[in-house]
């Protein structure tokens, strides 16, 4: 056993017994729990990347199979340019131009739906038959209706989000209890109070739930769409030509640009949620 796998062991245990003390503190301030919050995924994910990088000296593992992360990161400083025209063309064109319509379109929908039972009995059957559509079935549909440009990679992002929030809105706004719409009826409330001032408000946290699983799927389904027809820029596109060239460091600074990405995505996304529903059990719990 090589210097470089021990080194592994002995960073693994030691960062293992570090968290284990962490999490079994009890602090009394707000701040010290925030901050024990925070430093707990930061050692951890340290952790790996450390860990990774000696075993794959300690074991000699070829680049191809499995770039260690001071290579890769040295491509992803030496490709900013690529990388940033990368990121403009998926993200900030196609995951954030389909998730805005989508969700949008879901909540419009949802809130038809609620107003005609013959919708809501006939179209969300649907809704469920088409969410469950493979994304690379739907892609190369896509590609040749709306062209290899990023419109394309759109529309793969609106039908992969589109459902989620349709089916997760009708649950919120059917969540209200019965008493509490009774008592509505008493003020003589009509539909649209009744959905502003009660409805709306039990269905954000169904909302929310909505929009931080398409925040993820909206990602997956524009690189996805990319490997099926797009211009010489894209995520998907530098993953899917890198790898023919056998530049696997390339592919994974791509992957970590999409991971980065999409988890501050997510997290702003769940910042949105713990403003919006502050009243919600489960916010006024995690900030006690």
């Amino acid at each position: 056993m090589n210097e470089y796998i021990l080194a592994a062991l002995a960073i693994w245990i030691g960062a293992w017994t570090l968290n284990e003390w962490l999490v079994r503190q009890r602090p009394s301030s707000t701040e010290a729990k925030r901050a024990i919050g925070i430093i707990v995924p930061v050692i951890f994910g340290a952790t790996l990347l450390a860990v990774w990088e000696c075993l794959v000296h300690g074991f000699q593992i070829p680049p191809i199979l499995l770039p260690a992360p001071s290579a890769i990161w040295v491509k992803l400083i030496n490709s900013v340019p690529v990388l940033w025209a990368d990121f403009q063309q998926t993200f900030l064109k196609s995951v954030i131009t389909g998730y805005i319509a989508g969700c949008g379109l879901g909540f419009a929908v949802a809130l038809l739906i609620d107003r005609s039972p013959f919708l809501q009995k006939g179209l969300l059957p649907i809704g469920n038959f088409v969410s469950a559509l493979p994304v690379v079935g739907i892609a190369p549909i896509m590609v040749m209706w709306f062209g290899f440009d990023w419109p394309s990679k759109v529309a793969v992002v609106v039908i992969m989000t589109f459902f989620p929030m349709l089916v997760n809105t009708v649950q919120g706004l059917a969540s209200a209890s019965h008493m509490e719409r009774d008592l509505m009826r008493t003020y003589a409330a009509n539909w649209g109070q009744t959905l502003i001032k009660l409805r709306l408000p039990a269905a954000w946290p169904f909302i929310f739930n909505a929009l931080k699983i398409n925040s993820t799927l909206a990602l997956i389904g524009a690189i996805v769409a990319e490997f099926f027809g797009t211009p010489i820029v894209g995520m998907g596109f530098r993953i899917s030509t890198e790898v023919g060239r056998a530049n696997i460091d390339m592919v994974w600074a791509e992957i970590a640009v999409a991971a980065v990405a999409g988890s501050v995505f997510y997290g702003l996304v769940a910042l949105a949620e713990r403003w919006v529903t502050f009243w919600h059990p489960s916010v006024r719990g995690g900030r006690a």
